[in-house]
This record gives C-alpha cells, structure tokens and sequence, in this order.
C-alpha cells in the first residue's frame, strides 16, 4: 500500500535530509503535481516545521516565496507540502566553476534586495541569508529568484504599532559565520542593515569566489568564529571591494551607516546597482552564466543546423546566426540603454520591479534533480562556518550542480546576435 500525506499527496522517495528531519519527493493524487514533503519527527525535542510553515503563510503571495501545499501530522511526523524548486544558488556557483560575472551578480541581486526587502515588510529578519537559501524557479520562473529556510527568522517589530525590539549586546551568533555581518560577530541584536550586510557578502563571494575569512583553521568552533569575526572586522571594505565597481563598496557603507532601528532605503541599494547595470551597457535578458553553459552544452550535442536561431518575439524578423565565440555574459547595446525585450516575454509583473521578472520555457520538472523549498542539507539550528552541507567531493558538488541545470530548460530563441 502506497504512503500518503493528508489524503491528498503520495509520498515517493527521498531526496534530502536536515537536522530537522527528511524530505521526499512526493506527487498530488489528482494534478499529479510534484512536490516537496518534509517530514519532522512529533516528538523532536526542538520542531521547527510549524514555526517555519507559519512563516510560509504569511509571507504567501510574495514575489519568490514558496506555496505551502498542506500542514499538518501523519502519525509520528509533523509534515509539510510545499513547492520544488530549482537549484540553490551555491549549486549554480559550483557549476559556474564558482565565479559569476558582474552581470548575472546584478540581475541577482536585484531580486535579492527585493526578497529582502518583502521579508522585512512583515516585520522579519531572515537571519541566515546565505546561497543555498535563494534557489531560482522552474519551467516559466526558472529566472526567478525564492527564499527559503525561515528556521531562524525572527519578529523585529509589532504588526500593528511597528515598535522595534531593542538593542542588546552579549547574544550568540545566530546564522553562519561566513555571511554573518560585523555587528553579529560582536554580539549585537540582529536587526534589518545585518540582513543586507550579509547579502552584501553572498554578492562578494559570487564576484570573486571566494571570501577573505574562508579556510581559517582552529583547534576549536568558538576559536575559529573568533578568528572569522577578528579577519572580517580588519578587513576594510575598500579592501574586500577591491577590484570590482566602486557601487560595491557604496552597499556596505550604506549597510553599516545604519542605525540598529533604522528602516534601509531598498530602493536605493537597488538603484545603485541598476545604475551600474546600465552603465556597464548590459542587457536585461535574463542570460545568466549557467544558461550560456547549459546553452553551450545542447550546441555541443546538437546538430550543425542548430546553429541558426530564429528570433525572439519582439525582435527584427529573419534569421540570426549565433556567434560561438560571442561573450553573451556581457552583451551590450548599441546605445548603453537595458534591453528589455527578454523580460517583456516574462509573466507580468509591476513595472517598478524591473529586474524581478522571470523569462524562462515551460518545461514540466522531474523527481530528484529538483530541489524542495525548505532548504538543503543544514548545519546546526543556530550556527555553522560554512554555506551549508555539501557533497565531499568537488565532482559530487558538480555533478548535484548539473542535475539542477537540467531542469533550467534553455530556449534558443533567447539567444539572437544583434
């Protein structure tokens, strides 16, 4: 006899596993829609999946949230049903060869800030901001960013009258070391600027591949968060920012000028780096490293003839021949302007969230190669020095890495020459 969830799910195999308990592939009876189950043990001595499934629905008809399916207990385990999704950030990291262009880093960050920044709007902090909890979309929003793992969120202020927690000093690290922002390191109440301070970080790590404060050896856990915390807190930002468009170094400035109660300007961190974007003359097409990858890798197993490439809908009619050795990472315009003909293509969105749109195929998804929107393999519920557990081995990184592209179906017609 088949498992079932809340009558309504079959419960097929697993496809990960956390502190918190398992999650399984499962499919809905009728639809036969694949989705997420995690499964918590009733009688864990600290459960988190209705806390976390609390959060899901609040933060329900956001932009890159997550649906929560169903809620509730099935004999010994408390479970939730809930979206798959495409691969975490970190596995595409991994599979771009653990650097990303300046491009794809700013039409990430963009929808990033706009994640953030809707959290916040319900008066939480996400406290454990790191890749492998931003994972994009599937099928039509595989270009879309979601966040995940609310384990550790925390409420900042009341609903109704706004009125901020207060400042305390001598709290633990709360979150993971690598991300965490200076004020964190040195004990102080988490609030708002710490969130995007540590989003400043995940963009810095994605630009140069790595962070300063990595690799730090210890003979034990509270001696290496102190050297961690002792290397972020002597690094300058111009140090940490060296290299790359001064707009980085503006992001943190403007995180840390913040006062423990002060409401961040979004739109401003946002600007800075659209501004940057146009300036750069990038397009806004959605193109992001690994979709070049995984495009180069179907030309490689395709025939000659796939070389030509029919036009986009929007663009000048006739045929376009794709260039094999074109940087589409960094494509310009002729004028310097954002291209948004790719975008245009995506579902509608308001118009003010102009990079937060997906543009991506249709493609239905398949079993273990998705990722579940709850997050990955976690460290311990309130610290860890590393972005999550991974596979042993870089190839079994790579390879995990690969079977998420694989769902990311890339359509030729994004690909035209101008």
């Amino acid at each position: 006899m088949e498992a079932r969830v809340g009558n309504k799910f079959r419960l097929g195999r697993k496809i990960g596993s956390g502190s918190f308990g398992e999650i399984y592939l499962g499919t809905h009876i009728q639809t036969h829609e694949e989705v997420a189950i995690k499964l918590e043990n009733a009688k864990t001595k600290h459960p988190q999946l209705l806390y976390e499934s609390k959060l899901y629905r609040l933060l329900q008809g956001g932009t890159g949230v997550p649906n929560v399916k169903w809620f509730g207990v099935e004999g010994e385990y408390n479970v939730l049903v809930i979206d798959l999704l495409g691969p975490s950030l970190e596995d595409l990291f991994n599979f771009c060869s653990r650097k990303l262009s300046l491009k794809s880093v700013l039409m990430l960050a963009d929808q990033m800030i706009t994640r953030v920044e809707y959290f916040h709007s319900k008066s939480f902090l996400h406290r454990d901001l790191k890749p492998d909890n931003f994972l994009m979309g599937l099928g039509r929003r595989a270009n879309q960013v979601y966040i995940i793992d609310f384990g550790l969120a925390k409420k900042y202020r009341d609903n109704t009258t706004h009125q901020h927690i207060p400042y305390r000093e001598n709290k633990n690290l709360t979150g993971t070391a690598r991300y965490a922002s200076m004020n964190t390191h040195l004990g102080i109440e988490q609030s708002r600027r710490d969130d995007l301070e540590s989003l400043g970080y995940i963009l810095m790590y994605f630009l140069k591949g790595s962070l300063p404060w990595q690799g730090l050896k210890a003979g034990t856990k509270k001696q290496k968060y102190e050297r961690i915390s002792e290397k972020k807190v002597s690094t300058s930002i111009e140090s940490l920012c060296r290299g790359y468009p001064s707009e980085l170094a503006s992001y943190f400035h403007y995180c840390r000028s913040l006062r423990f109660d002060d409401k961040p300007d979004y739109n401003y961190l946002k600007r800075i780096f659209r501004d940057l974007f146009v300036r750069e003359g990038f397009q806004l097409d959605y193109v992001f490293d690994w979709t070049i990858l995984k495009y180069q890798k179907s030309q490689l197993t395709a025939p000659p003839s796939r070389g030509v490439v029919t036009p986009a809908a929007g663009t000048s009619a006739g045929r376009k021949r794709v260039r094999p050795t074109m940087d589409l990472s960094r494509r310009r315009t002729s004028g310097g302007a954002l291209d948004n003909s790719a975008a245009t293509r995506a579902p509608t969105m308001p118009r003010e969230s102009l990079f937060a749109q997906s543009a991506g195929s249709s493609r239905r998804v398949t079993s273990e190669e998705l990722h579940y929107a709850g997050g990955g393999v976690r460290n311990s519920a309130v610290v860890s020095t590393t972005a999550g557990k991974r596979s042993s081995s870089t190839r079994k990184q790579y390879d995990s890495a690969v079977k998420g592209i694989e769902t990311l179906q890339v359509s030729d017609e994004r690909f035209h020459h101008r």
